[in-house]
């Protein structure tokens, strides 16, 4: 259902949350949400990938006298490293664009990220995008890194999460 809602629907409660709990003008409004659940997108990613996991690999190792968490840390969590990755990715770039949660939680100046101080280069009275560009590959260029890297883990971690294994 927290996909159905936009995150804005829930920004004034969670403003007024943050303002009680001292947070505001800290980086700690953008940080700790994601560590609970990281969204519901996130979760159904992990779920679908673990639907297309084989049971044969569940009741080899239960055969071989392995305990659930055995199973998870030694068999479920390797497997699951396309799919993490892929989440690791979705997350970054999510968060490393976000403009609006900065906008409002973050006051000072010492506080902004990338893509507020990028607005500072946008002027609609003066035309010069050279500067506008060549500022937006400070946010490009380590996404794009990121990507490369990670490339072969993402795309079989996003298609793996479509296919049913049994």
């Amino acid at each position: 259902s927290t996909m159905m809602l936009p995150q804005v629907v829930t920004l004034i409660p969670r403003f007024i949350m943050f303002r009680y709990m001292g947070w505001l003008d800290t980086f700690l409004p953008l940080i700790v949400p994601t560590f609970f659940g990281g969204g519901a997108f996130n979760i159904f990613l992990v779920r679908q990938f673990y639907l297309t996991i084989p049971k044969d690999f569940d009741e080899a190792a239960r055969i071989d006298g392995a305990s659930n968490w055995q199973i998870w840390r030694l068999i479920l969590v390797p497997l699951s490293a396309p799919v993490l990755i892929a989440i690791a990715i979705f997350s970054f770039v999510g968060h490393w664009n976000e403009f609006l949660l900065p906008l409002i939680y973050l006051f000072s100046e010492r506080n902004k990220v990338l893509a507020l101080g990028l607005r500072a280069f946008i002027n609609p009275a003066d035309a010069s995008w050279h500067i506008s560009m060549a500022a937006s590959m400070f946010l490009v260029v380590p996404i794009m890194i990121l990507f490369f890297f990670g490339q072969r883990y993402f795309i079989r971690g996003v298609v793996m999460t479509g296919i049913q294994g049994r």
